[in-house]
């Protein structure tokens, strides 16, 4: 399973987990599985995170691949003006 790591804002609506095991093929997968385990992480899942996964940066990357030992940070992600 992959292992996500939560910070933030994020941790707090996840009851204080720094990091749960999801099993997801891509990122799609392992945001919907991860609203399922955690509701209250699920509205704010879907905007205003990129993905991380073993150190190279997603956004709205939806079916980026993920591998059952690979490491998720989900981290605020960076908007211009």
């Amino acid at each position: 399973m992959a292992r996500v790591f939560l910070s933030g804002t994020l941790r707090q609506l996840a009851g204080g987990a720094s990091q749960i095991d999801i099993e997801a093929r891509d990122v799609r997968q392992l945001l919907r599985a991860l609203g399922e385990r955690c509701p209250e992480l699920a509205p704010h899942l879907e905007s205003g995170y990129a993905i991380a996964i073993d150190g190279e940066i997603f956004q709205d990357a939806w079916f980026a691949p993920i591998r059952p030992d690979s490491e998720v940070h989900l981290v605020p992600a960076i908007r211009g003006g």
